[in-house]
């Protein structure tokens, strides 16, 4: 009470002549005067508080081996994340790096950026920061040819570098995002309204959306994720031989894909955009989807030069076809195993899904930080 009538003697006085005597009044609407900034930063540094204690709680109950269920994201929280303008925001960050640096503030730039994300700059092909001119070309930078031995004794290698989310058989149309939280595969996917571009015939419409990808009896269909972070290699291969015939590209949004961002927004990789290729292998259909982030809005197929990633304009929920079988090319685009096949602007997701019989096995431990050209699994 005190405070407040101190505050009261601060404010200044209007005088109002009422004729009789002079009545000193304080503008007492100041005192009500909202300020919606200072709110917001409360507000909103209030539940990233909060948000960050149940992930150090959760660590604690991780740590004395204690199952923890996933705590999924609210509607309202994906609607209100979803209303951020991280489009914009990745385009505007595309265009800052591609801002031509001064020589003498590569080197200091970079050397943060390394410092930050454990960059490995011994791998590169040109290991002079000097060399960069910009923010682009290092997230792009290529490695030594003998920095990444393609495995031969497997059929499926890793086509990135990255950390192994989630990997197994897919079960009745349900994708792993991360251990307790799945996704829709024909959501992941799309229609198979280009069954006609493929080599093999489309299931009839009785049978499941799995059984349509699965087209020879006594295979299963398998998946596997693998999470890029920033300071990976940001190219991406192909993981085995196989022919590619149609791409599908999903504009969507731009949010997170860290797996802390997995564990929480169900359906985070169906939201987001995303371009899929698929096409066919040695034991049948064969795919691999390159998911966007925050700040990823670049996603470049090297083969495909008509895709534009992130673009202004798109239909929320939309998606655009392109078929590589033609009458000049009957089979595609033959893609041999450790090929260049495309890369990202900053890292982001790849997710692997495929058929295979069912002895395949794959190699692999939840978690594992696995490099381009290590093996994924074989038969």
């Amino acid at each position: 009470m005190y405070h407040f009538l101190g505050s009261l003697r601060k404010l200044p006085l209007h005088t109002f002549n009422t004729g009789a005597r002079k009545i000193h009044t304080a503008p007492l609407r100041s005192l009500f005067l909202l300020r919606p900034v200072p709110i917001l930063l409360a507000t909103g540094g209030g539940y990233v508080g909060y948000r960050q204690y149940e992930k150090y709680r959760d660590q604690k109950l991780e740590k004395l081996g204690l199952e923890i269920p996933p705590k999924l994201a609210s509607h309202w929280e994906v609607a209100l994340y979803k209303s951020v303008p991280t489009r914009l925001l990745s385009r505007a960050w595309g265009r800052l790096n591609q801002v031509e640096l001064p020589y003498w503030l590569r080197r200091p730039v970079y050397s943060l950026y390394i410092w930050t994300f454990g960059v490995n700059m011994t791998e590169a092909a040109v290991e002079d920061l000097h060399h960069y001119r910009n923010l682009s070309e290092f997230f792009r930078r290529k490695l030594k040819p003998q920095a990444r031995p393609v495995c031969g004794l497997h059929s499926v290698i890793s086509p990135s570098d990255g950390k192994i989310l989630t990997f197994g058989q897919v079960k009745n149309c349900e994708v792993e995002q991360v251990k307790g939280v799945t996704y829709s595969l024909e959501s992941f996917l799309g229609p198979r309204a280009y069954a006609e571009d493929l080599p093999f015939p489309p299931a009839s419409s009785r049978d499941s959306f799995r059984n349509q990808l699965v087209t020879r009896e006594g295979n299963e269909l398998y998946h596997c994720v693998i999470y890029l972070a920033p300071g990976d290699y940001h190219c991406f291969h192909s993981p085995t031989d196989w022919t590619v015939s149609h791409r599908r590209h999903f504009p969507g949004s731009l949010m997170s894909v860290n797996p802390g961002m997995a564990r929480w927004i169900k359906e985070l990789f169906c939201h987001n955009e995303r371009v899929v290729l698929t096409g066919d292998w040695k034991h049948g259909f064969f795919s691999l989807t390159a998911v966007g982030a925050t700040n990823v809005g670049s996603i470049r197929i090297y083969f495909d030069r008509d895709l534009h990633t992130n673009s202004p304009r798109y239909s929320k929920g939309s998606y655009n076809d392109l078929s590589f079988v033609t009458h000049a090319n009957k089979e595609g685009v033959p893609m041999r195993k450790g090929e260049h096949l495309g890369e990202f602007n900053l890292g982001s997701t790849i997710v692997l899904i495929f058929e295979a019989p069912k002895d395949f096995n794959f190699k692999l431990k939840a978690g594992q930080k696995i490099r381009f050209g290590e093996a994924l699994g074989s038969l």
